[in-house]
């Protein structure tokens, strides 16, 4: 059962203070942060939907709002240079254009994050299809990937770090293809396994949004999980992202072919557009003859993280963003080994956020931490595979901060 509005409220502003009164004075005199809930909408199949709202109790206090479907994250206040809040994620105002239209705005991406080549992938020696929803590959789980599915709540509370929402989610095999046979006749169609998700955020007083993931299988499966919030520092809805500053910590990345699919090779980055690795605006490299900027109609790879080694899977910096007349900062750490940096080429103006106004082209971008794309298909690239008796565990932490001068990385 979804915990009401009610009843959240209840465990936040009654229980918990009498907890801290018992401490002692030094403890109730701390500020906690809250969670709350409400009804969000209902699905086109029946599902109710739940908006969870998050804030902390930081010197500048900083609120989430997460809904059920999808485990979209759909809105992200956070104050500037002056203090002045605003939200920095773009988004829509309704259930139903989620539903309908949504370019993966702050959603849950899976089971697979990014493009599978031509759909089709094999784990020891048995071959699977997939949707062909990213003509002709497969792209962020298939038609129906999580970013549509209802998410259960299993967990709404203010934990020792601050306040959380745990979402969870059974995947069941065969999921991932909506067609009744492979084209091939041979393959099995759809991921194998039945995957069981969790998915945490929480949200602490340091303005950090940690974002943990774990999942098991009953069958050797692959797996690659992340979110795609489309950011604009300078505020939802007010203009593009071409002045942001980027750091992204990788001295190489993955080229890809025209239709999206990594080459294999990892080249560095060094006297190409995709070097990040001092802190530049967007715009140096949108507007380069470079041949993979033009594949992508600007940004739209993965980078790969500077590890020691892909079997590395320590938290460290991926990137950092900085708007410079807001000054609003946003660092980025992970476990991952790569990052995929896409500068929102393909927003056309025809969709309209929160604020009413129209998302046009490079007006957001995201940074995805995850593992490579094709990865099943690429034997040089990390492996995604996992089997059963193993458990899949990544973090991401989003660091929202106001920078001290000058944009610049950390």
């Amino acid at each position: 059962m979804v915990p009401s509005r009610r009843t959240i409220l209840i465990n936040v502003l009654v229980l918990f203070p009498l907890i801290l009164l018992a401490l002692g004075p030094a403890s109730a005199a701390h500020e906690v942060g809250t969670i709350t809930s409400e009804y969000y909408g209902t699905t086109f199949g029946g599902e109710d939907v739940y908006e969870y709202t998050l804030t902390n109790a930081g010197k500048k206090p900083m609120e989430v709002k997460i809904i059920t479907y999808g485990g979209i994250i759909t809105s992200i206040v956070v104050p500037d240079k002056g203090g002045n809040l605003g939200n920095v994620a773009l988004g829509f105002d309704n259930l139903q254009d989620y539903e309908t239209k949504n370019p993966y705005f702050g959603c849950i991406t899976g089971r697979y994050a990014n493009r599978i080549a031509l759909g089709k992938f094999t784990i020891d020696g048995l071959s699977y299809c997939l949707d062909i929803n990213n003509d002709p590959n497969s792209l962020h789980g298939g038609f129906v990937g999580f970013d549509k599915k209802v998410w259960e709540v299993t967990g709404a509370e203010v934990g020792p770090n601050g306040p959380l929402l745990e979402l969870h989610y059974l995947s069941l095999a065969g999921e991932g293809f909506e067609g009744s046979a492979c084209p091939d006749g041979t393959s099995t169609p759809g991921y194998p396994g039945n995957l069981d998700v969790y998915v945490t955020y929480t949200l602490t007083d340091d303005n950090e949004l940690i974002m943990e993931y774990r999942a098991t299988t009953d069958a050797p499966t692959v797996i690659n999980l992340t979110n795609h919030t489309y950011w604009n520092l300078a505020g939802e809805g007010e203009g593009d992202i071409n002045d942001h500053w980027l750091m992204i910590n990788a001295d190489r990345y993955t080229p890809v072919d025209p239709t999206l699919i990594p080459t294999g090779e990892l080249p560095p980055v060094y006297g190409t557009p995709f070097d990040f690795t001092v802190p530049k605006p967007i715009s140096d490299g949108l507007r380069s003859d470079n041949e993979q900027v033009a594949i992508g109609r600007g940004f739209d790879h993965n980078w790969v993280l500077s590890r020691p080694s892909f079997d590395d899977t320590s938290m460290i910096m991926a990137a950092s963003l900085c708007e410079p007349n807001s000054r609003r900062l946003l660092n980025i750490y992970t476990t991952e080994p790569g990052i995929q940096f896409y500068s929102g080429n393909f927003l056309d103006g025809s969709l309209y956020g929160t604020s009413g106004r129209a998302y046009r082209q490079g007006d957001g971008l995201a940074l995805e931490t995850q593992h490579f794309p094709d990865s099943p298909n690429q034997p040089g690239f990390p492996s995604t595979v996992l089997r059963p008796g193993e458990t899949y565990e990544t973090t991401t932490i989003f660091e929202l901060l106001v920078n001290d001068g000058k944009c610049k990385s950390k």
